[in-house]
């Protein structure tokens, strides 16, 4: 399991007061939810990223990330 799944899973039981395994499952189950609704080239570069295979070190924030997402899924802005 990533490192960045288990720091969303963190900040999850942190907010909403669940224990850090159920936490986990949940990020679990959204991320597979959202990888299965983009398309495929998409899909794979998040579980990529996911996975840690992805250096993001060249500047690339979770805000730039999360940008590109609602991009992708319609976000109007």
């Amino acid at each position: 399991m990533s490192d960045i799944k288990h720091e969303i899973a963190a900040l999850v039981s942190k907010k909403v007061k669940i224990t850090d395994a159920q936490a986990l499952q949940a990020v679990e189950v959204v991320l597979d939810f959202v990888e299965k609704k983009l398309p495929p080239n998409i899909g794979n570069k998040l579980d990529a990223i996911l996975s840690g295979n992805v250096d993001l070190s060249d500047g690339i924030g979770l805000d730039d990330a999360a940008g590109l997402l609602g991009g992708l899924l319609g976000d109007k802005k």
